[in-house]
């Protein structure tokens, strides 16, 4: 019997078991991915309201999942379980709203009270995601890259994970989807409430390294991409039975489980020198020997310093202080920026080529956003362990690559749909796999959560500018030439490759641009990298 309570208690405090959790977590924290496929018709029908009265919905929506400084600055001060639990009531107050009002349980509100109950209900997701990611990489500060990687993978991937989930209880009213948003989340969350956290005492072993279980995360994850991506694909092809589609769900569900058995296999399969043990005696955070080395190997003393340096724990505020972390910010908004701008013209793009069922297309960046995420992490990490260089490196490079792939769509080859929707998404996702890890790398962890929300309203930015502005417009000057400048630019389509391939190429410049900034931070980085490549060789 104290057998069993030892490894149950190994068990909880393992670190691997929290991150499988926080994948769980992840992998229904994307709740605004739905809005704009699955919600917003069935608000739209009930209420009665137009097209405009919808797209100021959905700029509710991406506010609230942009805005995030409260979830990063409550975990600085609370522990996850309180971020998880306000994020789950956001949740489940903001679409229960929506949801009485669209089924008739509620008088209908003015827009401007929908538009704060989407609000909140989305930012919810903000909290999930600074808890989640928060907790993972103060337990693996040596692995941030695969961390940020899977995590922010899930994330991306969870619109289509609740839509299979959905779709396996064959909903008879569209308005099932808002309720589904309202009570899933938060549920799940609320089951994994005090397991995702930042462990005191880490499991630790010799018999399976780390890298053994990652390298299981990632087979899971491939599998996982290609089985969600046959599904998705077969469902916009051809019509299938409740039957299949319930199957297919549940496979989903079994799918996601897998992982539990990587903390359970290191905890029940390693033997009786399975121990519990204190950060203070032997599994400090790395990161903090680390610039403590470092310090010393420069003989700068800490209380003769008013700000932090490289590699130590900064605030928000000190942080917005230093070149580096606007340089970061700054390739990120041309990076996701142009990213955001293909994937928010998908559908257009699709269209205005010939294609009548752009849902193979969604389904296909949706796929790759994942895979980059996942594999933006992986490389960036081997980056930094094997050639010493900094982690930055990998996202110049990706920007480098999401640049080729728009120039071939702005020269018009052949199959450049296909080519810069797979080129896209994975340059997209891996942004978000990358930047978080860098800032962790270069700010410290004591604020991360702070950092990393101030630095995703890098997408609203970019998204206004080069989607809202600079794409549209270009399109409605070519569809008006089209028509010869005699009709309404809002009744107008444009056909054809030319309505997206000066975008395109205008895309293409600007990541060559945030590839500049990348490589700012690389030059200005590259001695604190080498050196801590050093420090954790001995």
């Amino acid at each position: 019997m104290s057998w069993w309570r030892h490894k149950l208690e190994v068990l909880v405090n393992d670190r691997w078991l929290v991150f499988v959790c926080a994948m769980w977590i992840q992998s229904v924290a994307g709740v605004g991915y739905l809005f704009g496929g699955s919600m917003s018709p069935a608000i739209k029908t009930s209420l009665g309201y137009n097209q405009k009265q919808i797209a100021l919905l959905g700029v509710a929506k991406n506010l609230g999942d942009a805005i995030g400084f409260v979830s990063g600055g409550l975990s600085e001060v609370s522990p996850s379980w309180v971020v998880l639990l306000v994020g789950a009531t956001q949740n489940l107050v903001g679409y229960g709203v929506v949801w009485l009002v669209v089924t008739g349980q509620l008088p209908i509100l003015p827009l401007w009270m929908l538009f704060v109950a989407i609000f909140v209900g989305t930012n919810g997701e903000t909290y999930y995601n600074t808890a989640s990611l928060v907790s993972c990489i103060r337990n693996f500060p040596e692995s941030r890259g695969p961390v940020v990687g899977i995590l922010k993978g899930f994330s991306g991937l969870s619109g289509a994970i609740l839509t299979q989930v959905y779709l396996m209880f064959s909903p008879t009213h569209d308005s099932s989807v808002i309720l589904m948003v309202a009570l899933g989340p938060p549920l799940v969350v609320l089951a994994l409430l005090f397991i995702v956290r930042p462990v005191e005492r880490s499991y630790r072993t010799n018999s399976r390294p780390d890298d053994l279980r990652f390298l299981a995360i990632y087979g899971f994850c491939v599998v996982l991409a290609v089985y969600l991506l046959g599904i998705l694909v077969v469902q916009s092809l051809v019509d299938i039975t409740q039957t299949m589609i319930t199957t297919s769900g549940a496979i989903l569900v079994i799918f996601m489980v897998l992982p539990v058995l990587v903390p359970f296999s290191s905890v029940f399969s390693s033997g009786s020198n399975a121990t519990l043990v204190k950060p203070e005696e032997g599994t400090s955070n790395v990161d903090e020997n680390e610039v403590k080395t470092l310090i010393e190997r420069n003989d700068v003393s800490p209380e003769k310093r008013k700000a932090p340096c490289i590699g130590e724990d900064f605030t928000l505020l000190q942080a917005l202080r230093q070149v580096d972390f606007w340089l970061i910010f700054m390739s990120l908004v041309l990076g996701v920026g142009s990213g955001i701008t293909v994937i928010d013209n998908l559908g257009q793009i699709c269209y205005s080529l010939g294609y009548n069922n752009t849902k193979v297309f969604v389904s296909l960046i949706s796929i790759s956003n994942f895979l980059g995420r996942v594999a933006g992490g992986y490389f960036s990490e081997l980056i930094i362990r094997k050639l010493s260089l900094p982690r930055t490196l990998a996202m110049s490079g990706v920007q480098g690559i999401m640049s080729l792939g728009l120039i071939y769509y702005a020269i018009d080859w052949p199959g450049k749909i296909y080519i810069v929707t797979i080129v896209i998404g994975m340059g997209y996702g891996a942004h978000w796999a990358i930047a978080p890890a860098s800032v962790s790398d270069i700010f410290g962890l004591k604020s991360f959560g702070s950092l990393y929300n101030f630095q995703i309203t890098a997408l609203p930015i970019g998204s206004f500018v080069f989607s809202g502005v600079i794409a549209s417009n270009i399109y409605d000057y070519y569809a008006k030439k089209q028509a010869g400048f005699t009709t309404e630019t809002e009744s107008l389509v444009c056909m054809g490759s030319v309505c997206y391939s000066v975008t395109c190429g205008l895309m293409s410049v600007v990541c060559l641009m945030a590839m500049v900034f990348s490589l700012s931070v690389v030059y200005r980085t590259r001695k604190f990298y080498l050196r801590l490549h050093r420090v954790s060789k001995t």
